[in-house]
């Protein structure tokens, strides 16, 4: 069900009175939000429901098992080992099965085989992806891994491990919580005017950056050129790029604004996904402030077990760990070189911070030079970036190198685009520079309004967003991961 429809708001207005309703009865409370947790994502494909409860069956079993064998370590390891064997076991096979065969069938031509016989015996490659699998083994897997590090921790119901698995803000793209975050929270949600207000605020962020951003640039511009390069101009292929850029940016934190917003109403507090990441000034930058849940669980259960940066390569650990970052939103090439290369830029600019510490390099003393300097930084991050979505967007390698090289050999010819699309590039990039502040301002005003007049305001502001917007919206990006 997505965000921005009717049915999603009627939903959501009915779990908001009943959960009012019953704020005071918490087990009645827990299994409500189960059901509108198990419904919400039963809309999404009924059939991917008992993987749902899969996920949260392995976890809760794990930690189960492990608190029983507390003092023995090597069983408590092979517990959690088999875990997370498992989850990528489950992964695997709905997001690399295709891609395995292909590989399988690679090889036995190249042996002289035949390779019909792959088809014909294993099971068929054409299967749904579920939607939000990424996500929930993800936040699942989580709860297993904290237990394993933490076995003080006492393991929590099933019913609890379930709602924190499904929850259903969460459960399609994200953010990406840990049981710590959300656990404490179920007997004890917390309301205020400021909060409420903040929930409201949120809503109508997502809302602007999904409907009237994303959805403009992506249906004047950006679809159609990723499509076809060879079809426009160098100029309008280098705005598509920028286009897109502010696209899966307004898209994906337009999502999660949403999701934190909807949180908020519902008494959680939910992790921040963003924050402002094109203000980076390079690579590592970028990624404490671009899907920081999903950087953070990198970290915690994939850099850090490799070894970080004490044990082994920390620059190999860097490319490694981004390079199961890219695989993670799929099987094709195009995800594994631009996971590669932001692990590249990871461990440059480490190495960056190595050389300047031993050689006590510090920040210009001239103020014009350091903001030259930074102005530099920026301008080189935001490019490299901005550059390495194209391997994201694009359908295959070919329209990826297609895009590059119309870049490059500059002065293509081709068809042009909308003017439109600058100044919702601008707007796209002011939201970083002013968006934490204007969100503010409006959350100070609103809590001065009379509880009648805010209501007014935010279905001015909502109505003219959705006016705004075009008559159908196109599902959230990261839905496909």
């Amino acid at each position: 069900m997505n965000f921005v429809t009717l049915e999603f708001a009627t939903f959501f207005l009915l779990v908001l009175i009943a959960g009012w309703l019953l704020r005071d009865r918490d087990g009645e409370y827990r299994a409500f939000l189960l059901v509108c947790n198990v419904f919400f994502y039963a809309l999404a494909g009924v059939a991917f429901v008992p993987l749902l409860l899969t996920v949260a069956v392995l976890n809760w079993g794990a930690v189960r098992l492990m608190a029983r064998f507390a003092g023995r370590p090597r069983v408590r390891k092979g517990i959690i080992a088999l875990d997370v064997a498992l989850h990528v076991a489950l992964l695997a096979f709905f997001k690399y099965y295709e891609f395995l065969i292909l590989g399988l069938e690679s090889l036995a031509g190249l042996g002289g085989l035949d390779t019909g016989f792959l088809r014909n015996a294993l099971p068929v490659t054409d299967m749904l992806f579920p939607v939000g699998l990424s996500f929930y083994t993800f936040q699942g897997l989580s709860y297993a891994v904290d237990h394993y590090r933490c076995p003080d921790e006492p393991p929590r119901a099933f019913l609890d491990v379930l709602l924190f698995v499904s929850f259903f803000p969460t459960i399609m793209a994200g953010p990406i919580m840990r049981a710590r975050q959300f656990l404490p929270q179920l007997g004890h949600r917390t309301w205020d005017s400021r909060g409420l207000q903040e929930g409201f605020a949120l809503i109508l962020s997502g809302l602007f950056k999904k409907v009237v951003i994303a959805s403009y640039l992506s249906e004047h511009i950006v679809r159609d050129v990723f499509e076809s390069p060879e079809f426009y101009s160098s100029w309008t292929v280098l705005a598509a790029v920028y286009a897109y850029s502010i696209q899966i940016f307004c898209d994906f934190s337009g999502y999660s604004d949403m999701a934190v917003g909807v949180g908020r109403l519902m008494g959680f507090r939910l992790p921040e996904n963003f924050r402002s990441p094109y203000l980076a000034l390079n690579v590592q930058d970028f990624w404490r402030r671009w899907h920081i849940t999903l950087s953070l669980w990198l970290r915690d259960y994939l850099y850090i077990p490799l070894g970080g940066s004490r044990r082994g390569n920390r620059y190999l650990n860097l490319i490694i760990t981004m390079a199961l970052g890219g695989l993670w939103h799929g099987s094709n090439v195009r995800f594994l070189v631009w996971g590669v290369m932001h692990g590249v830029g990871l461990a440059v600019v480490h190495a960056f911070h190595q050389l300047r510490k031993r050689f006590g390099v510090g920040e210009p003393s001239d103020p014009v030079l350091r903001r030259c300097a930074t102005a530099a930084a920026w301008l080189l991050t935001f490019h490299f970036v901005s550059f390495l979505w194209i391997f994201f967007r694009a359908e295959d390698m070919g329209r990826s190198l297609e895009i590059l090289r119309r870049i490059v050999v500059f002065g293509q010819p081709g068809e042009g685009f909308p003017l439109l699309v600058i100044p919702a590039v601008a707007v796209g990039l002011a939201i970083q520079l002013f968006g934490a502040r204007l969100f503010a301002a409006f959350v100070d005003v609103q809590e001065r309004l009379p509880w009648v007049a805010q209501a007014v305001v935010l279905a001015l502001v909502g109505g003219f967003i959705l006016k705004m917007g075009p008559d159908g919206v196109m599902p959230f990006i990261y839905f496909q991961f």
